[in-house]
């Protein structure tokens, strides 16, 4: 039988772990959700919400780092390990068994792959100090303890490396980094492991067992519901939840607080400020935040004509400036007395005949056709000799009287000046308004003797009274600005809140719309991977069961994940009669549910991991389960690297009796903690096995030679070349259920190779020529013969033992792609 058989043989089998189930070929939540969202009736801004919510598309916690495959591990100086050892494994889907007696080392490996990602060991947690602080080896002691485990990371032309050591003997104490083609070396805390670790987590001891199912309800469902690939709707919910919290509590807070701030105004009712702001908060709808803001400011309003505008008029009043009224003044009385002092004197005199003169002058120069006098009537006296001797006059008078001239228009300039000082504000308080009216008259009279007078007492009047109103009204706005300004930092906090409040509601409204969306969504999603994984667990519980009469006939999740008390519900009958699963379960039984639940949740198609580590899985299984583990591990392997650790050589015996290809280790301990791994049987290996047994063995019937033999050889060829294409393929970086289903639909071996040699089975007829070039002739034949003993005539063979070992030389070349790529 090919390994090509082997999973068309398994899929007719009623109770197959491995058929696709929704639990386990979903498709995955971020594009399904995409799809979604694109066709739901939602407006824009709650779609952009959602995608803001649910992230970049990628499940939370899940790496970003494709499918992780276990290449190979090396422990020093840790546990039961002393100088390093190294375990190494092919990096793809299928079953190894790491065998060994209690004590060799094998859990130390294990234990060690566990702390190489997590820097944890789940098996040591809730035990005493002691027993955990043990950690570090006692017999090898110059050096640190290190683990390093190499991985195939899908996409990646190259292997990285994952390293964990120790300084101290604090066994919390430790740093890991992982070094990756293309990507340098980070820290592991900076590569997105934990929550996946968390919800995906690989790795099950024996000791983990027991708490798969006798943990918290509401932690087993918490284990369950997250893997069902909806912890990035849950995260997201989480968060909308959050920020709409958030909104919530300070549209309650700004709520809360208007009572006592409407109080508060409502005893300044005399402040035109506090009745203005109780206006504006108290408005149905929306509060007037331009009138608030413009009050915080100190802006006055548009209108503001009451009590408070007439104080701050008052206050800003300005009344003559005294200082500069005497000296304006006293300029006047000094023009006054200067005119006064030149009346009656010669000056003056000439002054006035000079201006007499200059009448007639004038007049002559109207009238140059009348020589008479127009005073005394006199004929011929205003010729010609007449206004030259006039002018010549004027002249002589004019500097005589120049002194009167200058003291009139000084006496005019000083009147006006005078007059100037008076100015009109554009508002007068009303307690003002008559000492203003006295002061602004003195711009109406024309007597500067009487301006004089009286602009000094008008003038005194006035700066008194705006003196007193002034102060008067400063006292006032003082007093109630005090008031203000304890309450106006109240309104302003108030408003800035309240602002926000009003801003956020719409955003407020489209968060709820998308959490309502959201919780549908997951919903229905979790009741239909449910059903899937319920299923998956019940087909595994079917193997695992075996003789048991006891039937896993549902599992459930009861409440949701923000629910207070949720649980998972495992429903089973015991010859048909409903019973608790954990009342009426032996261990070993319990171990076999708790696989039940483990596997189906490590393996699920959003894990990140491509391996799963078990540690002592078989302990109080009786036989006949065992041999259903080594099936469900079997299914399970055609998907994920499985690495089973285990001192109880029945499960080794299980996948032998069966026929099942497994990958078989042995771990030997010798002194002071050497501990040496060594590969004692492969899917290859044992197929080499068995024909070499069958060659070294004289008197079989012709037909074990001419077909059975030669059938080996080929399924010895083909399993290299299926572990070939997966290595090709996790370096071309495709997808890997592409690769499962291409190596699925590979019925026969041409088309295995094909995959192998160029990743495309329908490139079978090109398989001969490519061997040719890359092993030479002699390969082609060998597979040819080996593919002859599939046919009724069967192959000749002259030399079996020869032709085992050129076969076996051949799958070792072909294994190795970097070696003949």
């Amino acid at each position: 039988m090919t390994v090509t058989d082997q999973p068309q043989q398994n899929a007719n089998h009623p109770t197959d772990p491995a058929q696709p189930t929704p639990a386990d070929q979903a498709v995955p939540v971020a594009g399904l959700v995409e799809a979604r969202l694109a066709e739901a009736a939602l407006t824009e801004p709650v779609k952009a919400l959602l995608k803001e919510a649910l992230g970049d598309g990628e499940p939370q916690g899940t790496s970003p780092i494709g499918r992780i495959y276990l290449e190979s591990v090396a422990v020093a100086r840790f546990r039961g390990i002393g100088p390093r050892a190294w375990l190494k494994l092919s990096p793809r889907p299928g079953v190894n068994l790491v065998v060994g007696r209690n004590g060799s080392g094998k859990s130390s490996i294990a234990e060690g792959i566990e702390t190489a990602f997590t820097g944890v060991n789940m098996r040591w947690q809730g035990q005493y100090a002691t027993r955990s602080s043990n950690w570090r080896n006692l017999h090898d002691t110059d050096g640190r303890p290190e683990i390093e485990v190499k991985l195939a990371i899908e996409g990646d032309t190259g292997r990285s490396t994952l390293t964990r050591t120790w300084e101290g003997d604090d066994f919390d104490d430790s740093q890991a980094e992982l070094k990756r083609p293309g990507h340098g070396r980070a820290p592991l805390d900076q590569v997105d492991w934990k929550q996946a670790l968390r919800d995906f987590r690989p790795f099950l001891s024996y000791v983990d067992l027991d708490r798969m199912i006798s943990g918290k309800p509401s932690e087993m469902y918490d284990a369950i519901a997250t893997i069902l690939g909806l912890g990035q709707l849950s995260a997201a919910d989480g968060r909308l939840r959050q920020e709409a919290k958030a909104l919530e509590d300070a549209e309650k807070v700004a709520k809360a607080e208007l009572p006592g701030l409407k109080e508060a105004l409502y005893e300044l009712e005399d402040d035109d400020r506090a009745v203005q702001a109780l206006v504006a908060v108290d408005t149905a709808g929306t509060p007037d935040f331009e009138t608030v803001e413009a009050l915080i400011a100190g802006l006055p309003a548009d209108t503001d004509d009451g009590l408070l505008a007439r104080l701050r008029a008052e206050a800003e009043v300005r009344g003559p400036e005294m200082a500069q009224v005497r000296t304006t003044v006293d300029r006047l009385r000094r023009a006054l007395a200067d005119v006064e002092d030149l009346r009656g004197t010669g000056t003056e005199d000439a002054l006035q005949r000079a201006e007499l003169l200059e009448r007639a002058v004038a007049h002559n120069d109207r009238h140059p056709d009348a020589d008479s006098c127009p005073v005394c009537g006199t004929d011929g006296m205003l010729d010609a000799a007449w206004a030259t001797d006039a002018i010549a006059q004027i002249a002589a008078l004019r500097q005589e009287a120049e002194a009167a001239a200058g003291a009139r228009s000084e006496l005019r300039s000083a009147a006006r000046a005078v007059q100037d000082l008076v100015h009109t504000p554009p508002r007068i308080p009303a307690t003002l308004a008559d000492p203003w009216r006295a002061w602004t008259a003195c711009r109406t009279i024309s007597d500067p003797d009487e301006l004089a007078r009286h602009a000094h007492e008008a003038a005194a009047t006035l700066a008194d009274a705006c003196a007193s109103v002034k102060e008067n009204a400063v006292r006032e706005l003082e007093k109630r600005d005090e008031r203000w300004r304890g309450l106006v930092t109240r309104l302003a906090g108030w408003a800035e809140r309240a602002r926000a409040v009003e801003a956020n509601k719409p955003r407020l409204r489209d968060i709820r719309k998308a959490s309502t969306w959201i919780k549908a969504l997951a919903a229905e999603l979790r009741e239909q991977r449910m059903e899937g994984f319920g299923d998956r667990s019940q087909r595994i519980w079917e193997r695992l069961r075996q003789e048991s009469n006891i039937d896993l006939t549902a599992v459930s999740l009861k409440g949701s994940e923000k629910a207070t008390v949720r649980k998972l519900v495992m429903d089973v009958s015991v010859d048909g009669q409903e019973a608790s699963a954990l009342g009426v379960m032996s261990q070993g039984e319990q171990h076999s549910l708790a696989l039940s639940l483990f596997l189906p949740r490590a393996a699920t198609a959003d894990s990140p991991f491509g391996f799963i580590v078990i540690d002592d899985p078989v302990q109080s299984m009786d036989p006949t389960k065992v041999h259903g583990l080594a099936q469900v591990l079997h299914e399970i392997g055609r998907h994920r690297q499985i690495v089973v650790f285990t001192h109880d050589p029945r499960l080794q015996k299980a996948f032998t009796d069966q026929e099942l290809p497994v990958t078989v280790f042995q771990v030997t301990r010798g002194e002071k903690s050497r501990v040496k791994v060594d590969c004692v049987d492969d899917p290859v290996a044992q197929a080499i096995g068995d024909a070499r047994a069958i060659a070294a063995t004289r008197g079989l019937p012709p037909g074990t030679y001419s077909h059975v033999l030669p059938g080996l050889c080929r399924i010895a060829l083909e399993n290299a070349f299926l572990e070939a294409a997966w290595i090709r393929h996790y370096r071309t970086g495709r997808s890997e259920h592409g690769l499962q289903a291409a190596i699925d639909s590979a019925e026969r071996f041409q088309e295995v190779a094909a995959f192998a040699l160029f990743g495309d089975v329908k490139r079978g007829n090109d398989v001969k020529e490519e061997v040719r070039r890359r092993y030479g002739s002699p390969a082609c034949s060998l597979i040819q013969q080996c593919q002859k003993g599939a046919h009724p005539g069967g192959t000749s063979i002259p030399d079996p033992h020869r032709f085992v070992t050129d076969v076996e030389n051949l799958a070792q070349k072909i294994r190795k792609p970097e070696v003949t790529a």
